[in-house]
């Protein structure tokens, strides 16, 4: 786990922020979980199915992504980029577009800077890969950090769900 930026809060600990790797499997799925209970009000004691379990654990062994933790002693915050390719157009000439996906942080350690750190490394990340598009699913707690790093309303598409 090789860190990528450290951080101190003002008269805490250090703030390491790594790139998660495969050997970051147990912290990857636990923090993904951690925020999908808060995010969606579920009781601590939640249980997930096991298929949902399994097929994180796919996606993040398998999927074409990035994801960013935030460490103090423990994982204290998370950040996905799902990146994908698709057919280039004249506003995307890559055709490399990325989806930010579980930008969390833990209680304690809110409005401090830490998904704003965390968003800017995988927008760097992103750059670097010639991603021309970023694209997101925001709460309305979320709009206002996404609005300082740059990221705009949007009505330019439509949505089938087929659940």
């Amino acid at each position: 786990m090789e860190s990528v930026k450290t951080r101190t809060l003002a008269g805490e600990n250090e703030i390491k922020y790594v790139i998660a790797s495969q050997k970051d499997m147990k912290r990857l799925i636990d923090s993904r979980l951690e925020m999908l209970k808060v995010v969606n009000g579920l009781p601590s004691d939640y249980v997930f199915p096991d298929v949902f379990i399994t097929k994180t654990r796919e996606y993040f062994e398998k999927g074409d992504q990035l994801t960013v933790l935030a460490i103090d002693r423990d994982v204290i915050g998370c950040a996905t980029l799902c990146y994908m390719e698709l057919m280039p157009t004249f506003s995307h000439p890559t055709g490399k577009r990325a989806h930010l996906m579980n930008v969390y942080t833990n209680g304690r350690y809110r409005r401090r800077g830490i998904a704003y750190d965390m968003v800017r490394i995988l927008i760097e990340e992103a750059k670097k890969k010639g991603v021309t598009e970023i694209s997101l699913d925001a709460t309305e707690s979320g709009r206002p950090l996404y609005h300082k790093l740059g990221f705009v309303e949007s009505n330019e598409c439509m949505v089938l769900n087929l659940k």
